[in-house]
């Protein structure tokens, strides 16, 4: 039977189970954090799975990643939160959007978005240590003042309060819970007193029970994937949710020092055969995994030999039996036996939450159970 040209598999059982599991871990309510795709899994079918596991809410990036999960059918409350210089809400108010608040000009924009309807739906961010958006100590007072009146008067409602750890250390990540804990306080005492406050995504809401508050936010566990560096899916009781195949496009028998691929970085020690691949750096294939990134082909493993190019690579099979068409894969579930995610991460010098995240749009997504 032939492979697939290129393709990513996507479990949308493992999604639901995971986002399950999490949620009994945590006992609290997960947001189903679905930006940049779902992190390359396809946000709309993703974040259904994560509803039917027990999600309750979905978290994205931008407003556009919102209204697309609108346009895609998807109708659970979604909270957006990184928001161009100056943009405006109008769009996010009609689609019932929630809005992460990180500065007072946002505030502002929100709370005009809310003239002559509902409330817009809001969170304030809180800059805790992450150093990265979020409202600063010093402008807290005048924001949460404002914050308060705009809600008085029905232009906002102030569903929660948040904010994000750096996972340096769990001190680290307690002093961040400990500023937050004062900027919740501060919130309170300017009469805001919203239904939930989240801090913890997939790291902390895992090692560190005291931050998961009323609600923690699911990324990169919801698909499966270890946030640490010593820890497998498996140990954290989490299944991968996506495979990346494909089939062998082309076989070349090659004698003793040939050449392979851009720089000839691989040359051929002996006779051999070597299959073509096509899948390559267009389709986030990372090229700085050439000449190490694992395959399977035939129950067997092998490694890229030579660069990784646009759109294909080669792996020097020697003497074993491949066929054109015979499946490739890359990474999926390191439990039946095939490459990881984690360890392409390794191949390439970064993290597994980049090689899943940027497998682009050329390679079809097919959701299984």
């Amino acid at each position: 039977m032939t492979a697939p040209f290129r393709e990513a598999t996507i479990d949308l059982d493992a999604i639901s189970d995971n986002t399950r599991h999490l949620r009994r871990l945590t006992g609290v309510e997960v947001i189903g954090i679905v930006k940049a795709n779902a992190y390359g899994h396809g946000a709309a079918a993703a974040a259904v799975a994560a509803l039917a596991g027990g999600a309750t809410r979905l978290g994205v990036a931008t407003v556009e990643e919102g209204l697309q999960l609108r346009r895609d059918g998807v109708n659970a409350p979604v909270l957006a939160w990184l928001h161009a210089p100056g943009r405006r809400f109008d769009d996010a108010a009609e689609a019932g959007i929630e809005l992460g608040v990180s500065s007072f000009e946002q505030l502002i924009a929100a709370s005009e978005a809310g003239r002559g309807a509902d409330p817009v739906r809001v969170h304030l961010k809180f800059e805790t240590g992450l150093s990265r958006n979020g409202i600063a100590p010093a402008d807290r007072g005048r924001l949460l003042a404002e914050a308060a009146r705009l809600e008085r008067i029905g232009r906002i409602r102030i569903v929660g309060l948040f904010s994000h750890v750096s996972n340096t250390s769990p001190e680290d990540d307690r002093a961040a819970l400990a500023a937050f804990d004062a900027a919740c306080a501060e919130a309170e005492a300017n009469g805001v007193r919203p239904e939930l406050r989240h801090l913890a995504a997939t790291a902390a809401a895992i090692d560190l029970p005291e931050t998961r508050l009323d609600a923690v936010r699911i990324g990169i566990g919801l698909y499966g994937v270890s946030p640490f560096d010593d820890r497998s899916p498996s140990d954290l009781g989490l299944r991968p949710a996506m495979t990346l195949r494909a089939a062998v496009a082309a076989v070349r028998r090659v004698p003793a020092g040939t050449g392979v691929s851009y720089g000839y970085t691989h040359r051929t020690a002996a006779e051999t055969t070597l299959a073509l691949v096509p899948l390559g750096y267009a389709d986030g294939v990372p090229r700085q995994a050439s000449g190490r990134g694992p395959v399977q082909i035939g129950g067997r493993r092998y490694s890229v030999a030579g660069r990784i190019a646009m759109d294909q690579f080669l792996v020097d099979v020697g003497d074993d039996p491949v066929a054109v068409g015979d499946e490739v894969v890359l990474f999926g579930d390191p439990t039946l036996g095939v490459p990881s995610a984690r360890d392409w991460a390794d191949a390439a010098d970064t993290i597994d939450y980049e090689i899943v995240t940027r497998i682009g749009p050329r390679v079809p997504r097919r959701s299984v159970s």
